[in-house]
C-alpha cells in the first residue's frame, strides 16, 4: 500500500475529517506474489436534511494501465532530452578532435623520424583516437550516427560474430546459439548490429564475473496493435528478435530504469563507461526497432532486441568492384570546401592543398552556392552536414544535384540531425566522412569520390 505518512494521504484524512469531496486520490496496493496495481479514488460527502454527515459516496479505477503509460512517456521525455544534449556535445568535441588530430598529424609530418617529440605525440595521438569512439558512442545513443541499412541474414551473422565474442569474453564463459530456422532477414546495419551483439554479450560477462552461460537467441515475431502497445513504443509489424541472456547478478527494478542512461553504470570505476547499453539504445531505436530487458536480482539477465523484418531486396553496395573499378585520383582536381567552422575548415583546406588538389573554401550555404556558379569547374563538394543560415548541407548537395546532376558530393559529419533521414539514411547517392578523420581518411576519401 502506498506510505500513509505520505503527502497525499495526510491531505486525503484531513479533507476526510472536513468532510470535503476529494477527487483523483491514488494509492498502489501489491498482492502477496508480489502484484502491483495503482487505483484512484474519488469521493462526494453525504449529508441528511440537518446537514449531518452520513458518508461517502464515490468510485474506485483501477488505473494501472494508465500509469504504466505515463510512465513510458516520461521515460520517453527523459531519454529524449539526454539524446539531444548528448547529441549537442558529441558534435562540438568531434569538431574539436577534428582540429586536433589533424594539426597532431601535420606536426607528426614534419618531424623526423628520431625526433624525441614522437614519444609525446604518438600517446597524444592515440587518445585523440580514444575520445572519437567515445564522441561515436554518444552519436549512437542520441540516435545521431549514419546508418547504412540493408537486407541482413542475422544467423548467419551471429555465427559469424560468435567467434569474436568467445575470443573476447574468455573461455571460462559457455556459449549457445539457438538460432530459428526458416529465419526472417532483418533490415538494419550490418555492422552496426555486430557492434550491438558485442556490446551486450561484454555486459554479460561482467555481470557473471567472468564465468557462467551466454545464451544468443533469435526468431521471428509479428506484433499486432495489442502486442505492439504491449512492448511500448514500436509499431505493429513483423519483427526479429534478438535475445542475449546471462546467468549473471541481475538487475533490480530501480537499476532497470537508469539502464540505457548514458555513463550509468553498476560497475565499479575504471570498468567500464556506462555507454555500452545506451549504445544499443540508440541503434536499435534508430533502426525502428525495439529493446526491452527482463531480469530479477540473482536470476540474470535477457535484453531483446525487435529489428523490422526486410520486405524487399536489399541494395548492397558492390563496393568491392567500385574499389577495383577506381581510376587513379584526377591531379590537380579543384574542390569546393563547405565549412562554418573557420578551424576546421582551415585544416581541411591546407590538408588538400598539400594533396595537390585546387581547393575553394565558403562558410555558408549561400556563399558555397555563389562560389560554386562563379567557378568554371569543380570536381567535387565536400560540405559539412550541420551549418547555420537556414542552409545545411543537404539543401547544399540538392542545390548543387539540380544544376549539374552528376557532381560528386562528400558531406563530413560530426552531428548528422537535420541532414539525414529520420531512419540515419544519407539522401541519393551522398557519401560521407565521419569527424574526426585523418589526412589518410580524408585523402582516401576524395580519391573514392573522384574516381567514382
Amino acid at each position: 500500500m502506498t506510505d500513509p505518512s505520505s503527502e497525499h494521504w495526510v491531505k486525503l484524512r484531513a479533507d476526510m475529517d472536513a468532510h470535503r469531496q476529494f477527487r483523483g486520490f491514488r494509492f498502489v496496493s501489491r498482492s502477496r506474489r508480489g502484484a502491483v496495481r495503482h487505483y484512484q479514488v474519488s469521493g462526494m460527502p453525504i449529508f441528511d436534511d440537518d446537514g449531518t454527515f452520513l458518508g461517502y459516496r464515490g468510485t474506485t479505477s483501477d488505473v494501472t494501465k494508465q500509469v504504466a503509460l505515463e510512465e513510458q512517456l516520461t521515460q520517453s521525455q527523459k531519454m529524449e532530452a539526454i539524446g539531444q544534449l548528448t547529441g549537442g556535445v558529441a558534435h562540438d568535441f568531434n569538431n574539436l578532435l577534428a582540429i586536433i588530430v589533424g594539426n597532431l598529424e601535420m606536426i607528426r609530418d614534419d618531424l623526423s623520424d628520431d625526433s624525441p617529440l614522437r614519444r609525446y605525440l604518438e600517446p597524444a595521438m592515440r587518445s585523440a583516437k580514444r575520445g572519437g569512439e567515445l564522441t561515436h558512442r554518444l552519436l549512437a545513443f542520441s540516435r545521431r550516427q549514419t546508418l547504412n541499412p540493408a537486407q541482413v541474414d542475422t544467423n548467419g551473422l551471429i555465427e559469424g560474430v560468435t567467434d569474436i565474442i568467445r575470443r573476447t569474453i574468455g573461455p571460462s564463459v559457455e556459449i549457445e546459439t539457438k538460432l530459428a530456422d526458416d529465419l526472417w532477414p532483418a533490415f538494419v546495419d550490418h555492422h552496426q548490429l555486430e557492434s550491438a551483439i558485442l556490446n551486450l554479450a561484454i555486459n554479460a560477462r561482467d555481470a557473471m564475473e567472468d564465468k557462467g552461460k551466454l545464451t544468443i537467441e533469435t526468431a521471428n515475431v509479428l506484433l499486432d496493435d495489442a502486442l505492439a502497445e504491449s512492448q511500448q513504443d514500436i509499431r505493429p509489424g513483423d519483427y526479429i528478435t534478438i535475445a542475449v541472456s546471462d546467468t549473471g547478478t541481475g538487475m533490480s527494478d530501480e537499476v532497470i530504469a537508469r539502464a540505457f542512461d548514458p555513463f550509468f553504470t553498476t560497475k565499479e570505476t575504471g570498468r567500464g563507461t556506462g555507454l555500452g547499453l545506451s549504445m544499443v539504445y540508440g541503434f536499435v531505436k534508430q533502426s525502428r526497432g525495439n529493446i526491452r530487458i527482463y531480469s530479477e536480482p540473482g536470476q540474470g539477465t535477457s535484453v531483446k532486441l525487435y529489428l523490422p523484418r526486410a520486405t524487399g531486396e536489399a541494395d548492397m553496395p558492390d563496393t568491392a568492384n567500385k574499389q577495383n573499378s577506381a581510376e587513379p585520383p584526377k591531379s590537380g582536381a579543384t574542390l569546393l570546401v563547405v565549412e562554418d567552422d573557420p578551424d576546421v575548415r582551415d585544416l581541411t583546406v591546407t590538408q588538400l592543398t598539400g594533396l595537390g588538389y585546387r581547393v575553394l573554401e565558403a562558410g555558408t550555404g549561400v556563399d558555397a552556392l555563389r562560389l560554386y556558379d562563379a567557378t568554371p569547374h569543380v570536381d567535387l563538394v565536400i560540405t559539412d552536414l550541420a551549418l547555420p543560415g537556414g542552409m545545411n548541407g543537404r539543401d547544399i548537395a540538392l542545390a548543387i544535384k539540380d544544376r549539374t546532376p552528376d557532381m560528386r558530393i562528400l558531406c563530413m559529419s560530426g552531428y548528422t540531425e537535420g541532414a539525414l533521414s529520420r531512419q540515419g539514411h544519407l539522401p541519393g547517392d551522398l557519401s560521407i566522412l565521419h569527424k574526426p578523420f585523418t589526412k589518410a581518411q580524408l585523402a582516401e576519401a576524395v580519391k573514392t569520390e573522384l574516381s567514382a
